[in-house]
């Protein structure tokens, strides 16, 4: 059977409401030696009555069902096993692709890279109105090799703290450490940066939209990005901390800002004070980090949420956060960010 060029891959866990929005952007664009592998780490709800409906008349699509959850780290990995492309695309499950998407990622697959990751815009969890129009802070393309690691990590962490745009040499991938990384939330990012990648492709075109607020770890929110997330980025070997320092502070709690943002979303509050910073030696920072955890929580949403208005659309994704996905939004909150999309467009 002859190998397909590439395969996009899809782990997927209760999306039923979400996933055939997702399949319907993707499966009119596959192409011959292109397929598509979606594993469930055992839904639940009606996620495989949902993609068993669209095996019958797409043969491209495999569609594999997990006894147990594993994770999503584990089922991306697991998707990559059971994918016969020389490159996957690493998909995520309500995300959608652009017209397009994958012909453009087709013809640059032809410069034979190791690595090519592509750009996103962000819409609302309806996919109803646009947030930001880009992720990467460029357009066009830029190429980087082992030497380039400094540059490529700085360009690069950021955006890639969304897999969804990632796709690699599938022989790369499986000769890399990955249980490490089961567990991490971001396996793809610890299979990128253990070691140099010769040829590396950043495409600074959004072929993916993000359906923003809709992520299966958002209750974790304050864990990840304040400590999971820089952990990671700051335990790779052979970058600068200039680089690392580009991605993410190593010690994001240390910025008050930071902090007041997820006090205002609701993700940071007396409890989470006490299990990350009772035990842990803080010093000074400690007086600053429970009187945020005491703020009241409507107050911080209007503070954090006139903060980041200030500065002129530049937050919009944050923004819409506070306005409607935090507990503690009010209806001066939603005013404030309705009034933001015609004054500062994305």
């Amino acid at each position: 059977m002859t190998e397909p060029l590439l395969s996009i891959c899809m782990a997927t866990f209760k999306r039923g409401n979400f996933i055939a929005a997702t399949l319907d952007t993707i499966l009119p664009q596959l192409r011959p030696g292109v397929e598509l592998i979606v594993v469930d780490g055992a839904s639940p709800d009606d996620t495989a009555a949902v993609v068993s409906s669209y095996t019958r008349d797409w043969p491209q699509l495999r569609y594999v069902r997990e006894e147990t959850n594993s994770g999503v780290d584990a089922d991306y990995d697991k998707a990559v096993g059971y994918a016969r492309g020389r490159y996957v695309w690493l998909m995520t499950d309500d995300d959608l692709l652009k017209d397009g998407a994958v012909d453009r990622v087709l013809g640059l697959l032809d410069e034979d890279p190791d690595l090519l990751v592509v750009d996103a815009e962000i819409l609302d969890v309806r996919c109803a109105a646009m947030l930001q129009t880009r992720r990467f802070g460029f357009s066009g393309i830029r190429r980087y090799g082992a030497e380039d690691g400094d540059a490529f990590l700085a360009d690069a962490g950021d955006v890639l703290s969304f897999i969804g745009g990632t796709v690699i040499r599938r022989s790369l991938w499986l000769s890399r450490a990955r249980e490490p990384y089961y567990g991490s939330l971001f396996i793809h990012v610890g299979v990128i940066f253990q070691a140099p990648i010769e040829r590396v492709i950043l495409l600074g075109e959004p072929l993916i939209q993000i359906r923003f607020g809709n992520a299966m770890w958002s209750a974790r929110g304050f864990e990840i990005w304040m400590f999971m997330w820089p952990e990671m980025i700051w335990s790779f070997p052979g970058f600068s901390d200039a680089a690392k320092a580009a991605v993410t502070p190593a010690r994001p709690w240390q910025i008050p800002r930071k902090m007041l943002g997820f006090r205002a979303n609701g993700s940071y509050d007396l409890g989470q004070y006490r299990r990350f910073f009772g035990a842990r030696r803080v010093g000074t920072w400690r007086l600053g980090l429970l009187a945020l955890a005491l703020l009241p929580g409507r107050l911080a949403n209007v503070v954090a949420l006139s903060f980041l208005l200030a500065m002129r659309g530049r937050y919009r994704p944050a923004c819409y956060a506070l306005a409607w996905n935090s507990r503690f939004a009010s209806a001066l909150s939603r005013r404030m960010a309705a009034r933001s999309p015609s004054k500062h467009p994305a």
